[in-house]
């Protein structure tokens, strides 16, 4: 499937605003990143993008900046350290993650650790975070991490948007909150 996404701006190197894309083209045309299947196809503005694939693609318009999305070098301490709880859970446990003490008096199996992994790592792609760091030693909490497609870094490495490249992404409002996240070109996160 190939998607045009069109944004008002392109981070092309995450957590860089030197290099960032123009602001825009032309009369607020906007710039755009065109994915096919799992990469990036192309960068540039969006007129011209367009006129090349709009016969064939998808267009999606949000109204932000499109980056590398968002790193998080704490991924095993929240994931392993951390309860995420069930929403079924909420009365007993709220709907924070239970750490400590309380994290300590719960009955921890395999299972209920796969299933906190899962609701970890949709809160931080709801964040925009598209790589994280481990290693991750609980087999739940591994396995949930590699079936989400998000990175998995050894360290903090300069992850840049680039034609051919896999199609990892989001895009963050100007109040730098995240409209949507995309993960192999496949949105997993979509603000309502």
């Amino acid at each position: 499937m190939l998607t045009i996404h069109r944004v008002r701006a392109v981070r092309l190197v995450a957590d860089d605003p030197e290099h960032d894309g123009p602001a825009g083209a032309g009369a607020g045309a906007g710039y755009a990143v065109v994915v096919e299947g799992d990469r990036f196809a192309a960068v540039g503005p969006y007129d011209e993008l367009f006129a090349e694939y709009g016969a064939r693609a998808r267009v999606r318009e949000w109204d932000g900046v499109l980056t590398p999305g968002r790193y998080e070098p704490e991924g095993a301490a929240l994931l392993e350290a951390a309860y995420h709880p069930d929403p079924r859970e909420a009365d007993a446990l709220g709907s924070e993650p239970v750490t400590g003490e309380a994290l300590a008096a719960l009955d921890m199996t395999e299972a209920r650790w796969g299933g906190s992994a899962r609701r970890g790592l949709q809160r931080l792609m709801a964040r925009g975070t598209t790589a994280l760091t481990g290693p991750f030693r609980r087999p739940a909490v591994r396995t949930a991490v590699e079936r989400s497609g998000l990175q998995e870094l050894a360290g903090r490495v300069p992850r840049a948007l680039a034609v051919g490249g896999p199609a990892h992404f989001a895009v963050f409002a100007e109040d730098g909150s995240c409209l949507a996240t995309a993960l192999h070109g496949r949105l997993v996160f979509r603000r309502r």
